[in-house]
């Protein structure tokens, strides 16, 4: 019987089993994400939305707790004391800071409490537009023919009423406006956009396989509306509504520097009062300006950052 050398026992070792070695452990498939968490993840890295969401952020605190950023009534003047009174602006936070209007009231405190008028309206406007145009176009959208046809004509018809012009003329027969009939005014003309956006995207959606098969099983209309195909058309519809909370703003503004807007503390109001004292004090119409100016951008900068984080296009 043959010797087994050295050189025979290092060749058949590789082929033995190490049975001290670990089993070989299965590779697990990576979890893929939905079009909203691409969205999220684009999000957290853009540097635009980021700063949008603070200056929002910091509005909407000014809007539901205006008392933690002053303590001075907003509609109270002394004419005596501050007519016409200049900014103090080492007095940070206080109701001098920002100067007097000329009725001796703080611009700091209206100010602060003009911006729970026109977002709330913004807000407000944004949401009955969102409802109505969307529920417009969806049924436009998804039963087409006649239907189709005369809410498409119906849409053209208020699409051809210039907006200001007609909440203007809306807005003057009201005696008392207040921010319900602004943003009933606003709304009855705004929600156009919207249901054109809505159709588009129900027309593309209702083609889709998974709504084919909900048709096919029977489900009733109202739970394919709501259940199939509305979840998958909010994208678009939420890029519009953001954009246009912040053109709502500043249209609420513009009506009430014209004088149809809200009767209250608007930071339109005092835009418009402060334009008949732009020569002698003009920081009663210079802080309400940069205010509506930083507000509409911070919600335009919203919509386009989600616009792009979910447009797949622009990844």
């Amino acid at each position: 019987m043959p010797d087994m050398t050295k050189s025979d026992t290092a060749t058949a070792a590789p082929d033995a089993v190490d049975a001290t070695a670990p089993a070989p452990q299965p590779v697990k498939a990576e979890k893929t994400r939905s079009l909203w968490g691409d969205a999220w993840e684009d999000l957290r890295r853009n540097k635009i939305f980021l700063i949008s969401a603070v200056l929002i952020l910091l509005l909407l605190t000014i809007t539901f707790f205006p008392g933690w950023f002053t303590s001075a009534n907003p509609t109270y003047g002394d004419l005596a004391k501050h007519y016409l009174q200049k900014p103090q602006l080492g007095k940070v936070f206080s109701p001098e800071w920002l100067g007097y209007d000329q009725q001796g009231r703080s611009v700091y405190a209206r100010l602060i409490y003009g911006a729970r008028a026109s977002i709330a309206v913004g807000f407000g406007t944004t949401i009955v537009v969102t409802i109505a145009g969307g529920l417009v176009g969806m049924i436009a959208g998804y039963f087409g023919g006649i239907i189709d046809s005369i809410l498409s004509r119906l849409v053209d018809v208020f699409f051809g009423i210039p907006f200001l012009l007609g909440t203007m003329v809306v807005l003057n027969s009201f005696p008392e406006r207040t921010a319900w009939v602004v943003i009933g005014a606003l709304g009855f003309f705004g929600w156009t956009q919207l249901a054109r956006v809505m159709r588009g995207a129900v027309i593309t959606t209702k083609q889709s396989d998974y709504v084919q098969a909900a048709k096919a099983l029977g489900a009733s209309t109202p739970r394919i509306l709501f259940r199939h195909i509305l979840p998958n058309t909010l994208a678009p519809v939420i890029v519009v509504a953001t954009i246009s909370l912040g053109v709502y703003i500043g249209s609420e503004a513009t009506l009430s520097f014209l004088g149809l807007g809200l009767n209250g503390v608007s930071w339109g109001n005092d835009i418009s009062d402060g334009g008949n004292q732009i020569r002698v004090a003009q920081w009663i119409m210079l802080y309400p300006s940069i205010m509506l100016t930083i507000t509409v951008l911070a919600f335009i900068m919203l919509g386009e950052a989600v616009r792009n984080a979910l447009d797949p296009k622009t990844r």
